[in-house]
């Protein structure tokens, strides 16, 4: 049975969790000026005081590290629960840091778990799970995005070694990083999702270099926490490797998909702020002597956000609960995370554009973060595969429970094939009851010559 109930005991930590993300962590976005990455900056000792202090509190809480589920050795509640909490953490650039389950190290931290050797564990898990050190995850190349197929960065077997060389692109926190998990080809000449193996290399590895900082829009030039990078030449050992030779591919995808659903529970709150955005405006706002909420355009505008919104939280839930029962890498798993990945770009953008509309000047102006919150929904929509991907990757999983037609060169809802298909299904039951079609005043076919429209006898409207 599909559950997405909360236990009162979970919805205690929930409550507490609602104050305390309002009133001590959205508070530092305000007040401390930062390149998107500023919870991650290991260099501002002051500020990583604070940071730490409320970690504590929320390790106190014991809602620390949420997202390693069970079955992979950590403390999570499971994606549903995790749902309610990343929704709360939405709104903040620094919330996910202080609950510990912050991207690219959620999904860094459960490949190391699944794959990672004992050694690997120690050196690199432990810390993460710990909050004491940062990651990042490098597979999107410049000429190539995120298609591990046309990967260019190489590694190169060399005795006992490995030298990893190219260029990586948009490699989230890679400034801040303690280490970098890296896809390379091992074997260009392989079957397309053979060639890769992944690697970990630590970010003071000579030959490791940051070419250029990048943000979004909203970020000032030569800043941003998304750095492009360079591996010249890096050598490290085998024991750097992370999963068999070959299995880059599969290793990175037992992280995406949790990664794409940890986004689209954030992107619930996001989006659940900018209709309370635009309901408080709607009702704030007067024209003509009265308040634009009594406007039908305005009225209709929150309410279709609001639908929007309730199918799409459902969508994530549903997909959560996949997780959960551990069918993420099924047919069915694998169709949803798709789904609500092109589902949360589409949604983020289309509200705040409602946002900005019904805010006016104010929505436009640099008083307001409109312009973040569209530049993150337009990051949705690209990061871990744009949404036409996602979308034909749905219809590919959908389309495979279906089969063509063969009995007919017409659409199978037909109404004259229909017809004769029920009366098919029917004439057993009329017998049995000594009826016919005329005593109830029945619609039938009468004039069904097979050749006219290219049936098959025995499959009439199947």
């Amino acid at each position: 049975m599909v559950d997405f109930s909360i236990d009162s005991t979970f919805q205690v930590k929930l409550d507490w969790m609602k104050d305390f993300v309002e009133n001590k962590v959205r508070p530092l976005e305000y007040i401390y000026d930062y390149d998107f990455d500023a919870p991650f900056d290991t260099s501002n000792v002051a500020l990583r005081k604070i940071v730490v202090r409320l970690q504590n509190e929320v390790k106190a809480q014991g809602l620390w590290a949420a997202h390693l589920p069970p079955h992979l050795g950590g403390h999570g509640f499971g994606a549903v629960k995790l749902t309610y909490m990343n929704e709360m953490l939405g709104l903040s650039a620094f919330g996910s840091v202080i609950f510990g389950c912050q991207g690219p190290d959620t999904g860094n931290s459960e490949i190391l778990a699944m794959f990672g050797t004992d050694e690997q564990k120690r050196t690199y898990l432990q810390p993460l799970l710990d909050g004491e050190i940062f990651s990042t995850f490098a597979m999107t190349e410049p000429q190539g995005g995120s298609d591990p197929t046309n990967l260019q960065c190489v590694a190169r077997r060399d005795g006992d070694d490995w030298v990893i060389t190219g260029d990586k692109w948009f490699s989230s926190n890679a400034r801040n990083a303690a280490f970098i998990i890296v896809m390379a080809a091992s074997d260009p000449e392989a079957p397309p999702y053979e060639r890769a193996t992944m690697f970990i290399i630590p970010r003071d590895a000579p030959g490791f270099e940051i070419v250029r900082d990048i943000g979004f829009w909203t970020d000032a030039p030569n800043s941003g926490g998304h750095p492009w990078i360079r591996f010249n030449d890096v050598r490290v050992p085998d024991s750097a490797r992370l999963g068999p030779i070959g299995e880059g591919f599969k290793v990175a995808q037992s992280r995406l998909g949790g990664g794409r659903l940890h986004h689209a529970q954030r992107n619930i709150g996001l989006v659940k702020h900018l209709i309370d955005l635009m309901a408080e405006r709607a009702v704030s706002r007067f024209s003509g002597g009265k308040p634009i909420a009594s406007n039908q355009a305005v009225q209709h505008t929150i309410a279709q956000s609001y639908i929007e919104w309730t199918q799409y939280r459902l969508l994530v839930l549903y997909t959560a609960w996949l997780f959960d029962q551990q069918m993420e890498h099924g047919s069915e798993g694998r169709k949803m995370i798709s789904a609500v990945k092109a589902a949360m770009a589409k949604i983020a953008e289309d509200v705040v554009v409602r946002a900005v509309h019904l805010h006016g000047s104010h929505g436009l102006s640099n008083i307001m973060r409109f312009g973040h919150y569209l530049a993150s929904a337009l990051h949705e929509g690209a990061a871990d595969g744009v949404t036409e991907l996602h979308l034909g990757l749905v219809s590919k999983l959908f389309l495979r429970d279906y089969t063509p037609r063969l009995d007919s060169n017409l659409p199978g809802e037909t109404t004259f094939l229909k017809k004769a298909w029920a009366q098919e299904k029917l004439q057993p039951l009329l017998d049995e009851l000594g009826l016919t079609f005329e005593d109830g005043r029945a619609s039938i076919e009468t004039d069904l010559p097979e050749e006219k429209y290219n049936l098959r006898k025995g499959s009439i409207g199947a």
